[in-house]
């Protein structure tokens, strides 16, 4: 292994310890942020099917 995989491996493993810190201690507001996620990841798919079923009825 040459430094930079080392380094990076390094400050890869801070940083995933600093997200689980953070998480922890911004539960709440994590969950909120998912719960938004979630429903923007809905809103999108049905957009596309929607667009999906007109382009099939259209034919």
């Amino acid at each position: 292994m040459d430094k930079m995989g080392i380094a990076a491996l390094l400050s890869g493993l801070i940083l995933i310890g600093l997200g689980i810190y953070g998480i922890v201690i911004f539960l709440p507001e994590f969950i909120f942020v998912v719960k938004g996620i979630v429903g923007l990841i809905a809103i999108i798919i049905g957009i596309f099917l929607a667009i999906f079923g007109v382009l099939l009825i259209k034919d």
